[in-house]
């Protein structure tokens, strides 16, 4: 096991006495692509930094010792022991004694191919016990066309790394068929539904990119719903004052961006909603309307209780034709439910070339943009479809 020890020199410790120090563990099988990741990382994202390198060479070569030497990163050898056989004792030990003495502000764990991902995390929480350590982020690098096969030669152990992984990164995508690369997904998340799945090949993403997906969980979908939810407080507080409709839709307000002269007769008439003249408002207040309003008092129902959510992460491509007819009934139409918000990042036929989505009733937008680590879509509205949204966006 080596240690590898950042550029910035380790100069003006007395100033990172009593600093936190992240520990990203980076693991997989072998040759799946770790190396290349971690270098991705060291040269793009984190070269300011003053950075620790922890690698096991249980059956691997490790990280170009001419690499290390162009970056200015100087090797020392800490002990000869195999990782996931010397976790508990020595592992343990000099991982306490890096941080002590040379007190970086992160330390890269690349463990053992055959190691198991549960145990690295577990020494890196004893050590955190003792110093001012967290565990940052853990990462799993697999080869999307072996998947299938450790999954099922190597089971426990090759499970176990996706198991505990915050994040999966899928490597040769660039050489995979989509269909395999949603296969691969597909077993992934029989066994981590939480983790965050890179399919887009990492020499299309930058080293800040990945280090910020690492680093911070994706809240696409919270802050669309959270956005939603602060449009309907807005309209539930004028509805309240000026007996509008409480169904999630501006029906009058002049500061729209469209003309609502037509009452959404296309996809929401006012009719539709409420079965009922709501000038009057002579309906029994407990009765639910169509709209999902169960009464007419809105300080007593709730955002969540009315609208739903619907996401899907895909790798497959996207033409922008299609995508526009999708998008088109989606905002025009009630063919996909009552869509109150769509937006999305998808990407196309041509490498590195991503389209970018908002929708809103009766409008929306599509640009083109850099690829994320992923294709998105997150639906906000109510009574979705979502078989019909699964088949729109190829899941059907």
């Amino acid at each position: 096991m080596k240690g590898y020890f950042g550029p910035a020199g380790f100069l003006g410790l007395e100033r990172r006495k009593n600093k936190m120090t992240k520990i990203d563990v980076i693991s997989g099988f072998l040759g799946a692509g770790k190396t290349t990741f971690i270098k991705k990382l060291l040269e793009e994202a984190i070269a300011g930094e003053q950075v620790v390198l922890i690698e096991n060479e249980f059956g691997e070569i490790g990280i170009d010792g001419g690499f290390l030497k162009d970056a200015g990163i100087e090797i020392r050898e800490m002990n000869s022991g195999c990782i996931c056989c010397s976790l508990v004792g020595d592992f343990g030990k000099s991982l306490q004694e890096v941080i002590t003495r040379y007190q970086p502000q992160r330390v890269i764990i690349e463990p053992s191919g055959v190691g198991k991902l549960s145990d690295v995390m577990k020494a890196v929480r004893d050590v955190s016990a003792d110093l001012d350590v967290t565990l940052n982020s853990s990462v799993t690098v697999v080869d999307v066309k072996k998947c299938k096969m450790y999954m099922k030669n190597f089971g426990e152990f090759f499970n176990n790394q996706i198991q505990y992984a915050g994040n999966i990164v899928l490597s040769r995508t660039d050489i995979a068929d989509h269909d395999k690369v949603e296969a691969a997904v597909a077993m992934i998340r029989e066994l981590n539904d939480k983790a965050s799945i890179i399919t887009t090949p990492i020499d299309q993403l930058t080293g800040a990119q990945l280090l910020e997906i690492i680093e911070k969980p994706d809240t696409m979908m919270e802050d669309l719903m959270a956005e939603v939810q602060e449009q309907y407080s807005d309209h539930d507080h004028h509805h309240h004052h000026d007996e509008h409709c409480g169904c999630g839709h501006d029906h009058h307000h002049e500061d729209h961006d469209h003309d609502h002269e037509h009452h959404h007769d296309h996809s929401h008439g006012h009719e539709e909603c409420c079965h009922e003249d709501h000038d009057h408002h002579d309906h029994d207040h407990g009765d639910s309307c169509s709209c999902g309003c169960h009464d007419h008092d809105h300080h007593h129902h709730h955002a969540d209780e009315v609208f739903t959510s619907w996401g899907l992460e895909t790798a497959a491509p996207v033409k922008k034709e299609d995508l526009e007819k999708i998008l088109e009934s989606l905002a025009e139409t009630t063919h996909y439910g009552e869509v109150l918000r769509a937006k999305g990042m998808l990407p196309t036929e041509t490498p590195g070339q991503w389209l970018y989505f908002d929708l809103v009733p009766e409008q929306y937008e599509i640009r083109e943009g850099s690829p994320d680590y992923t294709g998105k879509v997150c639906v906000i509205g109510a009574r979705l479809k979502e078989d019909e949204l699964n088949k729109a966006f190829g899941r059907g």
